[in-house]
């Protein structure tokens, strides 16, 4: 095993992991298909190459950190992907995406002698910026105690979930609760507003007490100063994961009935012009339905 680490796709989350393993002391090897992504990694000091295979044949381990089912497809099976390589690689695939998707594509890689574990993350893009990340690990035990080093190096935490396929579970029911949970603290906040309470206020006091959340506290600010630029999770991004989301309930025939509700506000969101902002933004849907002007 050597030092190396391969990143294939350096956006927001690939991005900030890359620059904390470099900061760990990984020599690490990205590629992406974007140009602006690929000159930030390559300014601090990661090694470039052309393709996912040239990241397998570079490095041993490597992440996957991708935006859709037809990016992680072809990342792993074209051409130019990961198996082109031919190497025994262990793949830490942390993108958010069904099931069935991530299965096919392990599928793929142990006929090739390639190793992909199923590795998603809880945490925004600006906690992955701070290193505020969860990785929820699942696969062949073995090869999680090879990633563990890699796991500490960009995050603050890991669970060993079990089989292929529990870390995607897992990080579906986290989802289900980060989606409810940023409307609630929304809907908090408005209703303090409404009632005349100074919106900052409401959040130092509520944070203290037994109504906090993680969303309260990690969107909160952004919602009390009502500017939702920085997008840590972009809300048209973020609809993949809801639809996800809704489609394993629905396989399970569970009902998710607050997932629901909470789900139409963020669509919302997105319907009125806030799907490139941060999934904050729900807020600002709030205060027009309470017909609040800020």
């Amino acid at each position: 095993m050597n030092n190396a680490v391969g990143v294939v796709g350096l956006g927001q989350m690939g991005g900030a992991m890359a620059r904390h393993l470099l900061t760990a002391g990984f020599d690490v090897v990205g590629f992406d298909v974007a140009a602006t992504p690929r000159a930030a990694f390559g300014e601090h000091g990661g090694a470039l190459v052309d393709s996912p295979q040239a990241v397998a044949e570079a490095a041993d381990r490597v992440i996957t950190s991708l935006p859709s089912v037809a990016a992680l497809d072809a990342v792993v099976n074209d051409p130019d992907g990961l198996l082109a390589a031919g190497r025994r690689v262990t793949v830490i695939e942390t993108s958010t995406l069904p099931l069935d998707v991530k299965q096919r594509n392990h599928d793929a890689a142990q006929a090739a002698g390639v190793t992909l574990l199923d590795c998603p993350l809880s945490g925004t893009g600006a906690q992955a910026q701070t290193g505020d990340l969860v990785v929820f690990a699942s696969g062949d035990d073995a090869e999680i105690d090879r990633c563990v080093e890699i796991f500490e190096g960009f995050s603050r935490a890991h669970f060993r979930l079990g089989e292929f396929g529990s870390g995607s579970k897992m990080k579906f029911i986290a989802n289900h609760l980060v989606t409810i949970h940023n409307v609630a603290a929304a809907e908090a906040l408005v209703l303090g507003m409404k009632a005349g309470l100074d919106p900052a206020r409401v959040l130092e006091v509520v944070s203290s007490g037994a109504g906090t959340s993680r969303m309260l506290e990690i969107r909160g600010p952004s919602m009390v100063e009502n500017r939702y630029t920085a997008a840590g999770m972009a809300g048209s991004t973020f609809q993949k994961d809801i639809r996800i989301i809704g489609d394993f309930a629905k396989s399970l025939a569970c009902p998710v009935p607050l997932f629901s509700a909470s789900s139409e506000v963020h669509l919302a969101a997105v319907a009125q012009g806030f799907g490139d902002v941060d999934t904050a933004a729900v807020c600002a849907v709030l205060e027009r339905l309470a017909g609040l002007d800020r």
